[in-house]
């Protein structure tokens, strides 16, 4: 083999800080293997020449490869500072023909990226030193340059005599090796061009597409869109089930020329005109599709030149005129044109140019949005395009027929851009359904979230504690937003990445919607992640992987819950919106405008248990999110008290109770269905009311039927104590009894009354004082010690008899044959009655109950599996499970009124 020599000349008009050489180092590879320039190694085919110049705070140089050899040289992977395990780079890895670019991080699996289709044979390295700046390189190939050789993706093969010449800028700076490549491929978008005009970027009419994450392109010949069997258009239930399972299309494509174009002398223009119904019913469809919400694109084909000749631009703009169209698909380019959009412009404002394939930096000033065309299939995790322009729209082209693809919209969600379904291959899998919902998971973040996506800082691949699961930050001045991907099949849940917290701001799982905690571990504050599991035989296929999506915002919501009442503060925005369990499409949410509101639940949510979704958005921009929970089983009352101040009624037989403070604190008996906690231990200011000094009697009761003639809805069980409709001889004093929650409303409304809360009985037979029973009951008791006696006087049943109430003799009696046994508000009756039906309903997940309050007459003895009668504490709270009005009128249970002042 012949030898050759490495000759390297460096003209060196700036000293690196970097390095005490003027030599720039680099790597590269020749057939394979590595070399790099400071090997002065007669074995290399290769004659180098590097040259050093200033450029916008950069250090250029200019790298010369020529093969002086007599055989043919593939060179590729030019690296600045080289190749190793200690520092960040890109470069390629394997001989993958279309995909592969790594990005390789020191102690982790590297990174397979998606470069500007100019630019995969890029390098990039970012190296630290501990007592120096940190240097970041970036190295592209100059394709003019090329002389006897042939161009690849990823490799340049040099013939005999054959040169190329590398870029390779570097750079001194601070932060972290996402800072260089900010500044790379951000702030220089990889040198494509001198400078960049945003002028198209800053058209406020073609902002629309920069939000929007879901498009469906779709055939002419498609059944979804028309369907010859009945000669209908069903575009319209393609959207609708579209909106159920993932919100939505953000855009509507149809495409009906090839592979139908050219089969005769018709044009692509004129294809759609043929349509049925054409471009006058086409105008109709894409009228209701933007009433939808959604936005409609036509296609067009810049290589039809064979048949009937017809102006491309006038063409172009006569079918956007005819179809309304918002938008034109650009099959085979890359690239827009300023003729193209100015063609549109003629038309209407608004439309929208989209290329099939990924817009390279320099032609971006020229187009807002364009595909990652699914040539790469398999797509890489991390797509650096996004990184370039982030307001640029990018699609990743997703297709249903060959297999599930999760993989594509977990992927399209972690570099927060959207998918493209491309359906034009025939087939609806089974497992459609499924994949769509997970779409609809994933594009609700991005919409929701789409400031931070398409305005705010990435910074991609941050720091975490565990290989294998990656995160994307965005961030804008109010919230960041971070986005998971994992290839972990048995999932993760762990202390994951480093965060700041910072004052009223908080974080939110908004893929599990979880409030969480920030952890200080060793003086890092960390936040918790949680990735689902998926099944271990998806790895390597188009459905692998699963994401989270941690967000911290700023805390607009203030939230309170009391069993079955939310209380909800947010100020800002313009919509409030409360969700039993997770958000989806297809369900509905509470939508409340911002402000303090005060709800029940079950009004609005039936008996859902547990979490619940509070959401503050602005401009469908989610501004902050709370999450409650109830637990399953928790009683939540369900019933609303309204006051009868200045209702009909009179005061006559009713006792005025004061305003006071009251303590409530209850016990029950069994428990097997719990008893709420709502208020428990909670400190009252009560109002003065009125309360009736008895229960209703039967005397009372009948009044109330023949003055109102009421009819009870279930009449089953009603009154069953009267014989023919009528009071039995000598009860008409009587608790009335066999009567239900909704009789003994309708009786209390008729009054001008109302039912008691359990808050307000309890008060009005305690006292303030807390009594225990309404009559005073003291016994003295003396205790004797060597040192001292004492004699104390306490408060208990014991010793009380049949002259302040019924013990339980099982026989009903009329009301006030107990004197003795009133309170000291001049309440009889409280205990050994009847059980009294109070206004709280509460409600589970299973069961409704009411709560009652006394005791009564009956007291079953032989088992304490019995509900416990008699005569109850004034604390005591017994359940009267609710099943039907039949069912719930026992011969036991009767009811007393109170009034409002």
């Amino acid at each position: 083999m012949q030898k050759v020599i490495l000759i390297i000349t460096l003209s060196s008009i700036l000293q690196s800080a970097f390095s005490q050489s003027q030599d720039l180092f680099f790597s590269y590879e020749i057939n394979k293997i590595q070399y790099h320039n400071t090997k002065k190694d007669e074995q290399q085919k290769i004659k180098l020449q590097t040259v050093k110049t200033t450029q916008d705070l950069f250090n250029l140089y200019t790298v010369t490869f020529e093969n002086i050899s007599a055989d043919t040289l593939n060179l590729r992977n030019v690296v600045p500072f080289g190749t190793g395990n200690e520092h960040v780079y890109i470069t390629g890895k394997g001989d993958h023909p279309l995909s592969r670019s790594h990005l390789f991080i020191p102690g982790r699996i590297p990174v397979n990226v998606v470069c500007p289709d100019n630019a995969w044979e890029l390098g990039f390295a970012f190296i630290t030193h501990p007592d120096k700046p940190s240097m970041a390189g970036f190295s592209r190939r100059d394709l003019p340059s090329l002389q006897k050789g042939q161009r690849k993706r990823f490799e340049t093969v040099l013939y005999p005599g054959g040169s190329v010449v590398y870029s390779i800028w570097t750079k001194e700076m601070s932060g972290d090796w996402q800072d260089g490549l900010r500044v790379f491929f951000q702030q220089h978008k990889i040198f494509d061009l001198p400078s960049f005009d945003n002028a198209m970027f800053d058209r406020k009419d073609l902002q629309w597409i920069r939000k929007s994450y879901v498009m469906h392109l779709i055939m002419a010949w498609d059944k979804q869109y028309y369907d010859q069997a009945d000669n209908r258009f069903h575009l319209s239930e393609f959207m609708e089930r579209g909106r159920h399972l993932y919100g939505g299309d953000d855009v509507i494509g149809i495409w009906p020329t090839w592979p139908s174009l050219g089969l005769d002398q018709r044009n692509q223009f004129d294809l759609f005109r043929d349509l049925p119904g054409g471009t006058t019913g086409i105008k109709a469809m894409a009228d209701s599709i933007r009433r939808k919400g959604s936005k409609f694109f036509i296609c067009y084909n810049p290589w039809d030149e064979s048949t009937r000749t017809e102006g491309h631009l006038k063409g172009l703009a006569d079918l956007i005129r005819e179809t309304g169209a918002d938008g034109v698909v650009l099959d085979t380019r890359g690239a827009s044109s300023k003729e193209l959009q100015d063609a549109a412009d003629k038309v209407r404002p608004g439309v929208v140019m989209y290329s099939e394939g990924m817009a390279i930096p320099k032609d971006m000033p020229g187009i807002v949005s364009g595909r990652v065309h699914n040539a790469l299939y398999y797509v890489p995790m991390l797509n650096l395009n996004k990184f370039i322009k982030p307001e640029f729209a990018i699609f990743r082209v997703a297709e249903l027929f060959k297999e599930k693809i999760q993989r594509e919209f977990a992927t399209s969600f972690f570099n927060g851009y959207g998918t493209e379904l491309n359906i034009f291959a025939p087939g609806q899998p089974d497992w459609i359904i499924e994949q769509y919902k997970y779409l609809g998971k994933t594009s609700r973040i991005l919409r929701d979230n789409a400031n931070n996506f398409t305005e705010g800082i990435c910074t991609p691949l941050i720091q975490t504690t565990s290989d294998s699961i990656w995160v994307n930050k965005w961030e804008t001045s109010d919230k960041t937003i971070y986005t998971l991907y994992s290839i972990v099949p048995q999932g993760y849940k762990g202390f994951l990445f480093d965060i700041a917290p910072t004052k009223n701001k908080h974080y939110v799982d908004l893929w599990h919607h979880k409030l969480l905690e920030p952890l200080n571990v060793n003086g890092r504050w960390m936040i918790e992640a949680q990735v689902k599991a998926f099944n271990a035989t998806d790895l390597g296929t188009n459905n692998e992987g699963e994401v989270d999506c941690i967000a911290q915002l700023p805390v607009l919501i203030n939230t309170m819950l009391e069993g079955d009442r939310l209380i909800v503060d947010a100020r800002k925005g313009n919509a409030l919106k409360i969700w039993a369990g997770e958000p989806a499409y297809e369900k509905k949410p509470l939508l409340l405008n911002p402000g303090q509101h005060t709800i029940l639940l079950s009004d609005h949510f039936g008996r859902y248990e547990g979490d619940f979704i509070i959401q503050l958005f602005d401009n469908d921009i989610l501004l902050d999110e709370n999450i409650l929970s109830i637990k399953p089983g928790t009683a939540r009352k369900i019933t609303k008290t309204e006051k009868t101040t200045g209702r009909k009624g009179s005061t006559a037989g009713m006792v005025n109770i004061p305003a006071g403070k009251f303590i409530f604190r209850q016990s029950h008996g069994d428990a097997f269905i719990p008893y709420p906690s709502e208020n428990v231990d909670s400190t009252f200011e009560m109002p003065s009311f009125f309360m009736d000094k008895h229960p209703v009697t039967n005397a009372q009761f009948q009044v109330f039927l023949k003055s109102s003639g009421y009819k009870p809805s279930d009449t089953s069980r009603f009154l069953k104590h009267w014989i023919n409709k009528k009071i039995p001889v000598g009860m008409e004093q009587f608790p009335v009894i066999y009567i239900s929650y909704e009789d003994a409303l309708a009786y209390s409304g008729w009054a001008g009354k109302r039912l008691p809360t359990e808050i307000e009985w309890q008060y009005a037979a305690q006292t303030s004082a807390l009594n225990e029973w309404p009559w005073k009951q003291t016994k003295t008791v003396t205790r004797k010690s060597e040192m001292i006696t004492e004699t104390l006087t306490v408060t208990s049943l014991e010793g009380i008899d049949s002259m302040h109430c019924n013990l339980g003799s099982g026989m009903l009696y009329p009301v006030g044959k107990y004197p003795a046994g009133a309170n000291p508000y001049g309440l009889e009756d409280l205990v050994g009655s009847v059980w009294q039906l109070t206004n709280d309903v509460y409600m589970n997940g299973s069961y409704l109950y009411i709560i009652m309050k006394g005791g009564s007459y009956f007291k079953p003895s032989s088992s304490w599996w019995y509900v416990q009668g008699g005569p109850r504490e004034l604390h005591y709270r017994q359940q009267l499970l609710r099943v039907s009005q039949g069912f719930e009128r026992n011969a036991t249970v009767g009811f007393r009124c109170v009034r409002d002042k």
